[in-house]
């Protein structure tokens, strides 16, 4: 029988009125009267084409029939009832942590996370913006994006590849107003050059552009990028840069490239323990973040 056409209404009276074994006993469950109960049953035992029932003096015994709808249609009608009820447990919207590298939230996640709540309005994203990597132990935090030198760099999670980081030098064009055009790199000395806490990229960067011996160890020293290139964008010196994290930054011009020549230095990640084992949010997250940042290569166990 189509589901369409289902008795659905018969049914419940005959699973009552088959449960209690008795046609007052159902009618006073469903709130109906008696003759509504019998009228149902009769109904359905016709469109069957067999008894539910023996209807005996003042009693009803099932049928053989009769006790096998009547168990299915119990354990259908107890799945139908909890399901019901942990929907509407359900809280209508989801907290969803995400451990997020502060330099990656300030330039690329806050700017667009407008648009996955817009797709997801239900899921409220709380951002963790730390440097601290999560264990996803006690934390409740499910996703991390992280950067590295490769998805090796934390152990027993499963990674997803984003993008890789290609560092050129950034600063602002209120730093170079009135001077000489920068011909070489070797004239970036002018200016005061802005490190990263291990100071390695500027090293690797003047080894790329063909003056290893610029490579300096002066300058202040920032814990994250982000703060790297606010202290660019205000003419304090000369930062290392992503072209895709600081394209807002370029577009606009309060950030310049003096020069084209960039150096790779790691890449970020998706981070979780099991993408497999995500919850519907994370999932739901996970698959937005892919499909704005990523390059979509498969997840690796490490």
């Amino acid at each position: 029988m189509k589901r369409g056409r289902l008795p659905l209404t018969a049914m419940r009276s005959f699973e009552a009125a088959g449960r209690l074994l008795s046609f007052s006993r159902a009618a006073d469950e469903l709130f109906v009267s008696q003759a509504a109960i019998s009228r149902q049953i009769r109904e359905l035992e016709s469109l069957i084409g067999k008894p539910l029932f023996e209807r005996l003096h003042r009693r009803v015994v099932l049928t053989d029939a009769g006790r096998s709808l009547l168990n299915q249609l119990s354990v259908s009608f107890d799945d139908i009832s909890a399901r019901l009820a942990a929907v509407i447990a359900e809280p209508v919207t989801r907290l969803l942590r995400v451990s997020v590298e502060p330099s990656f939230a300030a330039a690329l996640l806050i700017p667009r996370l407008n648009q996955f709540q817009a797709l997801r309005p239900e899921i409220d994203v709380v951002v963790d913006a730390s440097l601290q990597i999560s264990d996803f132990r006690g934390d409740e935090i499910e996703l991390a994006i992280r950067y590295g030198a490769t998805a090796t760099s934390w152990p027993r999670v499963e990674c997803r590849h984003l993008f890789n980081v290609m560092l050129t030098p950034v600063l602002s064009p209120a730093l170079i107003d009135g001077d000489p055009p920068l011909a070489s790199p070797a004239e970036l000395r002018r200016y005061p050059l802005l490190h990263d806490f291990n100071r390695d990229g500027w090293a690797r960067w003047f080894e790329a552009a063909g003056f290893p011996e610029m490579a300096q160890q002066r300058g202040p020293i920032f814990p994250d990028s982000a703060l790297i290139m606010q202290a660019a964008a205000l003419g304090h010196g000369v930062g290392l840069g992503d072209r895709f994290m600081e394209a807002t930054e370029l577009e606009a011009g309060t950030l310049i490239r003096p020069f084209d020549i960039e150096v790779p230095f790691g890449a970020y990640w998706l981070v979780a323990p099991d993408f497999s084992a995500l919850t519907p949010a994370a999932a739901a997250f996970a698959d937005w973040v892919m499909k704005e940042f990523g390059s979509r290569v498969p997840a690796s166990k490490t």
